[in-house]
């Protein structure tokens, strides 16, 4: 693991995972001065509320679950005569 993917993916996401910060603290000490700034910057979205801790979905479950609620959903409620 990179910090800097991990910081990127948590920015982008929103979410960083339990298993990422407890690589984060078991490592913190071999981080560069700039990669510490980066942690830092973690610790203070995640103390905002602008990173969450949870789990990201995988891309393929995202996609099943719009299927889902663009196709199919919409045609059931359309035959049982609702909305």
């Amino acid at each position: 693991m990179v910090l800097g993917e991990l910081f990127l993916e948590a920015l982008s996401s929103g979410v960083i995972t339990q298993p990422e910060i407890d690589w984060v603290i078991s490592e913190q000490n071999r981080f560069s001065r700039p990669e510490q700034a980066a942690v830092q910057r973690l610790g203070r979205l995640l103390d905002q509320g602008g990173i969450q801790l949870g789990c990201r979905l995988s891309p393929q479950r995202l996609h099943h679950r719009k299927v889902r609620n663009e196709w199919i959903e919409p045609l059931g409620r359309r035959r049982h005569g609702c909305c």
